[in-house]
């Protein structure tokens, strides 16, 4: 910023803290927002009733894992629509270990029956 002079320098952190602070309350108008009680949920906000888990859905979910299915995944049956990172993929390379990435045969991954 060396062709600004000082004045005009300042007037273009002003306008960036201004986006910065105001934007998000601009961007955000009509949404239903917990506000000062967290605890309790807004009333006009979207509320899910039902979160039906078909077999691609498991078949995702179990990406890499070999049967007999341990025990400890158990947890699958009562997972909602909330974020998990058990059911997306995550790190490439030797940490791939459910082969999320690549196939067995490419070798990018390490499929579950390799270990």
């Amino acid at each position: 910023m060396k062709h600004l002079d000082s004045f005009s320098r300042w007037a273009w952190l002003v306008f960036l803290g201004v986006l910065f602070f105001f934007g998000t309350a601009w961007a955000n108008d009509g949404y239903p927002v917990a506000g000062l009680e967290p605890s309790v949920r807004p009333a006009g906000a979207p509320v899910v009733t039902s979160y039906p888990k078909y077999a691609a859905w498991y078949r995702h979910a179990l990406t890499g894992v070999v049967k007999p299915y341990p025990a400890s995944l158990r947890f699958l049956e009562s997972q909602g629509p909330w974020h998990t990172p058990f059911v997306r993929p995550g790190m490439t390379g030797p940490y791939d270990i459910r082969n999320w990435h690549g196939s067995a045969a490419s070798g990018t991954g390490q499929a579950a029956e390799k270990r």
